[in-house]
């Protein structure tokens, strides 16, 4: 066994454990990384990454199939879905690879196997069951993220009941799928098979789809996914799974109504746990709430010396969440001046099916429900020049002023391309921008973004083009 001491020890290689590895690494401390599996971890090898590959391919066949609507023509258009799989994978193997160069650039430690805490400041790695290092940091960061949540008699089973691990990976296209869940992990998927021309059916307890976003952006997109041909039901509850032999049936209560569903396969997508187990938490005044670290605005735990960022700490279950976390920890630590806590109402959220959902900040019934008095703009894709030029002109802009100060206190876009545009809002956001800095701005034209331009104007009764 090996024996090794460090100024920071991270436990996990995730977006938020390589990223608080360098930054460590940056501020000149000795600094290893421990990860049990890939470099990168679920966002790179198994979530946000992969998936985006998937999804562009399917917005690919999304375009084929209207092409005429811009000019073109083509017959016996196929496409080979083991490629759009492969494609997905190589994506993902490329940016571990580069991950793992990140590591050697920083000389950054890098230790393959499974660690526990064993003391204050000190960790055993194992690597199939056999001690392989002891390892010593001064600083712990835990970053060992989460997993999908399984429910009873809901099981994934890999085969015919899949998580999102199966999701990516299937042998073959699927004829009918039944999503359980329409949060962004739920519709992403359910966008991608759709768009692939499988029958989708998304099944969501809440009274909403995509629950976490603002009612009108649910509600928009809704329509847009029903438009498309999914099935969407709401305020319904999947009672049992019934796995036949290439199919399964699934058992659905809606209020005094039960009926059934048949579908090929099963995606659950009803949330995470966080992955607190077998790391000698017990043996540490670090406290676990409903899978989740317990921590402090610094992301310290109640151990000294001992620290936790990302999924496995708690929402917004995000990467770049985990990323800012990782960077202010560390930098936290490292004594420097000028680092604020992180405020998870300006942490941007994205949902990357078709249309795109993006938002940041207080819907406007949490704002309301906070007391505020609002001010409210709203501004659709159909008024925007380049979003009808682009062949999109399915979208909406919505923002929320406080109506006394002028604060931004959130914004909600669905349409093409608003996961790259709703950075702008998050900038407003951090600076504390107010509407007339918003409305001082010059927006480019023609771009999609002048569509957030006009939302501002419109909350005040100023929109230009609508």
């Amino acid at each position: 066994m090996a024996d090794s001491s460090f100024d920071m020890v991270v436990v996990g290689g995730g977006p938020g454990g390589y990223v608080a590895a360098i930054r460590a690494a940056q501020l000149g401390m000795s600094t290893a990384v421990i990860e049990r599996e890939n470099l990168g971890g679920i966002c790179l090898n198994w979530g946000c990454i992969p998936t985006k590959a998937l999804l562009r391919s399917s917005e690919i066949n999304h375009l084929l199939q209207h092409m005429g609507d811009y000019g073109f023509s083509a017959k016996e258009i196929t496409f080979d879905f083991g490629k759009i799989i492969e494609r997905s994978r190589k994506v993902a193997k490329q940016l571990s690879n580069g991950v793992a160069f990140l590591m050697k650039k920083h000389k950054i430690t890098v230790i393959d196997g499974v660690a526990t805490l064993a003391g204050p400041g000190k960790l055993t790695v194992t690597k199939d069951g056999k001690p392989i290092a002891n390892v010593t940091g001064k600083n712990i960061i835990l970053a060992t993220g989460a997993r999908a949540r399984s429910l009873p008699g809901l099981e994934p089973d890999g085969k015919l009941i899949w998580t999102y691990r199966e999701a990516m990976v299937p042998d073959k296209l699927p004829k009918s799928l039944l999503v359980i869940g329409s949060g962004a992990i739920g519709i992403e998927f359910a966008s991608f098979y759709r768009n692939l021309g499988c029958e989708v059916t998304v099944v969501e307890v809440m009274d909403r789809v995509l629950p976490v976003e603002d009612e009108e952006i649910s509600a928009f997109a809704k329509k847009a996914f029903e438009k498309q041909g999914m099935k969407i039901l709401v305020s319904t509850t999947v009672k049992e799974l019934k796995k036949n032999a290439d199919s399964v049936t699934a058992t659905l209560v809606a209020g005094d109504k039960t009926s059934t569903i048949t579908a090929d396969r099963v995606v659950l997508a009803v949330g995470i746990v966080g992955n607190v187990e077998n790391l000698g938490l017990e043996k540490t005044k670090a406290k676990v709430d409903r899978t989740h670290i317990v921590v402090d605005q610094w992301c310290a735990t109640g151990e000294p010396g001992l620290y936790a960022i990302g999924d496995v700490v708690g929402p917004p279950w995000l990467a770049h969440k985990a990323m800012h976390e990782g960077v202010m920890c560390v930098e936290k630590i490292a004594g420097l001046k000028n680092v604020h806590p992180l405020d998870t109402t300006n942490v941007p959220g994205c949902t990357y099916c078709m249309p795109q959902v993006a938002s940041v900040g207080l819907t406007e019934k949490k704002a309301k429900e906070g007391g505020r008095e609002v001010k409210v703009g709203r501004f659709p894709f159909i008024g925007n020049g380049k979003a009808i030029a682009m062949g999109e002109p399915e979208g909406l802009v919505k923002t929320i002023f406080d109506a006394k100060t002028g604060e931004l206190l959130g914004a909600h876009m669905i349409g093409a391309e608003v996961t790259e545009l709703i950075q702008g809002y998050a900038i407003a956001r951090n600076l504390e921008a107010t509407e007339q800095d918003l409305m001082a701005t010059i927006f480019p034209h023609p771009t999609i973004s002048e569509t957030m331009h006009e939302a501002v104007l419109d909350a005040y009764g100023r929109a230009l083009h609508i």
